[in-house]
């Protein structure tokens, strides 16, 4: 990711305007406060949407997965779920700066809400980057502008839930989420979903995993899979070439 610009309009919040896939998509996002980054682009690298198909995000935040899903996968329909107004708007903006404006779409609500009975059922896709704690007591308080990204009020399972939920049968849903997790999250999709398969990100290649990627099936049977680790920085400085290739758009990330 690379910074473009920084600019405000009169009487809105400042934002700065970041570069993901090599300058393919544009992302205006708040100066302050959280901002899409690695995550964002590894999950969106996971997202083998075919033409035709159709992807859900629930916390899209300004859009970055769904801005980076529609430029990796053309003919795709995006639909995204932020329960932040400024946020929610601020993500319409971008689909239309990246020309997503046409088959992309973000709405208002809440992930424990569950559900749209038009949306139930609905997607190839359902995919996330939930927040990493439901324990406020579990971190230091963040600042105003991170607290939604940082905290799930409702719990892990909320996320789960309507995640796997707004999967069709044999949908995919997928995920993004601290390595800790990985037994929870498991544990929390395994009545409607199977066939999991899990990518651990390591920070380093001698380091434990700090991230996990999963996939999973609604309906699915297959046994688990388990992928061979994706190692993003090299101890001499830099990403590792494979990293690097997946967040300049040059290459996928099979989960």
């Amino acid at each position: 990711m690379t910074v473009a610009s920084t600019a405000a309009a009169p009487g809105s919040t400042p934002v700065r305007e970041d570069l993901f896939l090599g300058g393919r998509v544009k992302l205006r996002q708040p100066t302050r406060g959280y901002r899409a980054g690695m995550d964002s682009g590894l999950l969106a690298a996971a997202c083998a949407a075919g033409p035709g198909q159709s992807v859900f995000e629930a916390g899209c935040g300004a859009g970055a997965v769904l801005c980076q899903i529609g430029a990796r996968c053309p003919d795709v329909q995006l639909q995204g779920l932020e329960r932040d107004a400024a946020m929610a708007a601020l993500a319409g903006e971008n689909l239309g700066l990246n020309a997503l404006a046409d088959r992309g779409a973000v709405r208002l609500g809440e992930v424990a809400a569950g559900p749209l009975a038009d949306e139930r059922g609905r997607f190839d896709w359902a995919v996330s980057n939930p927040p990493f704690f439901d324990d406020p007591g579990a971190l230091r308080a963040p600042g105003p502008g991170k607290r939604d990204a940082w905290l799930a009020d409702d719990g892990l399972q909320a996320w789960l839930d309507l995640l796997s939920l707004n999967a069709r049968e044999g949908g995919r849903v997928l995920l993004i989420h601290r390595a800790d997790r990985l037994a929870d999250i498991l544990e929390g999709l395994k009545r409607r979903c199977g066939s999991f398969a899990v990518r651990p990100v390591h920070p380093f290649a001698d380091a434990p995993a700090k991230r996990v990627l999963v996939r999973a099936i609604r309906g699915g049977r297959a046994p688990l899979i388990l992928h061979p680790p994706l190692v993003l920085h090299e101890r001499s400085g830099g990403h590792t070439a494979a990293a690097e290739a997946i967040l300049q758009g040059e290459a996928g990330l099979e989960v």
